[in-house]
């Protein structure tokens, strides 16, 4: 459930839960059959308006910027579809916003859905189910194209200026703020405040969502609330984590894709400076401070419903995780969903309930009925595949940073997770081989391998769940001028989770549909519907985190390292929520690359510094430790640890859906979305 917020803000909603239940009590009447109905309390909005007959326009808003250096403010496309009723009888409507790169380029939703338009120039299908849901319930539904993308002027810059300000201009615009034309390069305006009321929720998967974070982080006016769905939270944690790099770490090569073919014509000098000013090297530039929304939670004054997949490799579970922490600190009202897959939509896996809470949600905060959506619990956590359980605040109260330490076991590589410290001098070495990864090392946990450190708690006699963010500090001599580090929590057991590796990344799409909504001849409401798509495993991997040791004294700042010489630092791991059944262990992991998400240490580098051989690490165990949000402290589990000696329950090898690393989870262009 939303949290209480800032008393400046409850004073201000409290003047506008008056407003908006008097409008509410106004459309009532003017719908509703009989004087009993219009007597009723309204709790849902109904879909009483006519889709086939709604207004469906294009305006194009000045967003003031000159991203593409023509001499000329650059101008977004503003596509719209709204009730026609409202506007003929005078009444203004909120609006539902997506603002997306993707519209021409690749697509939304599961079904790749594009805009279409008429020979006119005319919106004929918006993509996904929103505008054919929502438009005959009284809601506009608007969707962006950011600036440079489809038929929006300037250029895309990942993330930055332009691509926030394209939908806050919007923004502007439906409360009178900023100015609309009706045309690409004519004088005509636009008026939205004629049938506008000026609120609007924001809405979006991967950088759609991004860009409803960045709107937020402003503090703009009349942006009521958002739901950013497997967003990005700090552009440079997409691309870098802790100086290491992921994937392509550049952005640039994002702008080239999502840009339109003759934006691109005019927009190489902004990619090249997108280049220049992210560099591969993991530094952190002026460039990423732009993108990192996460110092700016303060300033947010809209509600946030979160969505994300906690196996999501592609926009990974870190981006949420430090969001929510900062919001939570702010006082920001929130509320979360987390599955069990990767990078997917709730619409494509938990459709029903989906739908009816986003309803509800959005009928509360921007038509202001009192459905009781802010009361109810604030988490839904996905247990097992369709399983899933509720918390009324998130983490739960009784979840104190415990900290674990390793310490030796009866073979190399093969060591003992507790509460004890390692006795001085005790030391575990692994030998960076980028050709294996997390799986990998957690299938063979027990087994005395080169290439990882693992430490392993006794099999548990309770149930012990992990909830929020985790940190290791390790203390680490390298055997050259440079390394990466993984640090990786595995539960070591068996179980049927969802398949976040093959495709579809948790979930099959199946041949029939189901409607959600009214559709047109060019517009259809009805979409593929899904299901769980599962594997048996044998180990879970719970939560991952990825450093460049060479920024050990400085985030921000890679340096060379001194073969030899120990360093200490601190990786942070995703947020994560998990329960370790009892029977099963936990394990901690420390390898070097993690093999298909993260680069190895280059042997030449930007930095200026170059080796020649691969990375041997040295840990110093009775300065190594990890922190873990335990529910129940350290009490939660000295009783799961106790009493427990036995059988140890080991993997069989067996990784997850068969194969090593998950690869398929590893971006190609455009797989942000």
């Amino acid at each position: 459930m939303p949290i209480p917020v800032r008393r400046t803000r409850r004073a201000r909603l409290s003047c506008r839960t008056l407003v908006a239940a008097a409008a509410a009590a106004l459309m009532t009447a003017l719908v509703s059959p009989t004087g009993a109905q219009a007597q009723a309390p309204v709790r849902e909005s109904k879909p009483v308006h006519s889709y086939a007959d709604a207004i469906r326009e294009s305006v194009w808003v000045d967003t003031g910027l000159d991203g593409d250096g023509d001499g000329r403010s650059d101008r977004v496309a503003v596509d719209i579809v709204r009730p026609r009723e409202p506007a003929a009888a005078g009444r203004r409507i909120p609006v539902i916003m997506d603002a997306s790169p993707y519209y021409a380029c690749c697509g939304r939703g599961n079904e790749g859905q594009k805009k279409t338009y008429d020979a006119a120039g005319n919106p004929v299908q918006f993509p996904l189910f929103y505008d054919n849901y929502f438009v005959p319930r009284g809601y506009a539904f608007v969707a962006v194209d950011l600036a440079g993308t489809n038929r929006s002027d300037g250029c895309d810059d990942v993330g930055g200026r332009s691509d926030v300000q394209s939908a806050k201009a919007v923004v502007d615009w439906l409360n009178g703020r900023a100015r609309g034309y009706t045309t690409r390069t004519g004088s005509d305006r636009a008026r939205a405040t004629t049938w506008s009321t000026g609120k609007v929720g924001m809405i979006g998967k991967s950088w759609d969502g991004t860009i409803a974070n960045g709107v937020a982080a402003i503090g703009v006016e009349g942006l009521e609330t958002i739901v950013p769905i497997g967003a990005i939270s700090s552009w440079y944690d997409y691309f870098h984590s802790q100086g290491a790099p992921l994937y392509n770490a550049n952005p640039s090569w994002l702008s080239e894709y999502v840009n339109s073919p003759e934006a691109n014509d005019r927009c190489g000098a902004v990619q090249d400076r997108i280049t220049t000013a992210t560099p591969y090297s993991g530094d952190w530039t002026r460039a990423w401070s732009e993108r990192n929304h996460v110092p700016d939670a303060g300033k947010v004054k809209a509600s946030v419903f979160v969505v994300h997949g906690q196996q999501d490799l592609n926009v990974r579970a870190n981006q949420f995780g430090q969001w929510w922490d900062a919001l939570a600190a702010r006082g920001v009202e929130r509320k979360i969903w987390l599955s069990q897959t990767g990078h997917v939509d709730p619409f494509d896996f938990r459709r029903a309930d989906w739908v009816r809470t986003l309803h509800r949600w959005f009928d509360h905060y921007l038509l202001g009925y009192e459905n009781g959506v802010d009361r109810e619990p604030m988490a839904d956590i996905e247990r097992a595949p369709d399983r899933w359980t509720t918390d009324r605040v998130w983490p739960p109260r009784a979840t104190e940073r415990t900290t674990l330490r390793p310490g030796t076991g009866t073979a190399p590589g093969v060591g003992t997770l507790g509460r004890t410290p390692a006795a001085p001098g005790a030391t575990e070495t692994f030998t960076d081989d980028p050709g294996l990864g997390e799986i990998d090392w957690a299938a063979r946990i027990d087994e005395s391998t080169a290439a990882k450190s693992g430490f392993v708690t006794r099999p548990l006699a309770r149930d012990l769940r992990l909830s929020g963010s985790s940190t290791v500090t390790v203390t680490a001599t390298p055997s050259t001028t440079t390394a990466h580090l993984t640090a990786v929590l595995v539960d070591l057991g068996p179980d049927t989770i969802r398949d976040y590796a093959a495709a579809g990344e948790g979930i099959t799409t199946l041949t029939q549909r189901s409607c959600w909504g009214a559709s047109t001849s060019g517009d259809s409401a009805c979409f593929k519907d899904t299901e769980a798509r599962t594997a048996d495993v044998d180990f879970t991997v719970v939560s991952r985190g990825w450093a460049d040791l060479g920024t050990w004294a400085d985030p921000g700042k890679g340096r060379p390292l001194a073969p030899g010489k120990a360093y200490t630092m601190t990786l942070k791991l995703a947020a994560t929520d998990h329960v370790v059944p009892a029977g099963h262990r936990l394990a901690l992991i420390v390898g070097g690359t993690d093999r298909g998400l993260l680069d190895p240490p280059p042997s030449s580098s930007s930095r200026g510094y170059a080796q020649s051989t691969t990375p041997t690490i040295t840990l110093d165990l009775a300065r190594t430790s990890a922190k873990l949000p335990l529910v129940g402290g350290a009490d939660a589990f000295t009783r799961a640890t106790a009493g427990t000696d036995g059988a140890r329950l080991a993997p069989s090898g067996r990784a997850l859906n068969g194969v090593g690393h998950p690869r398929s989870n590893h971006p190609v262009p455009g797989e942000v979305r």
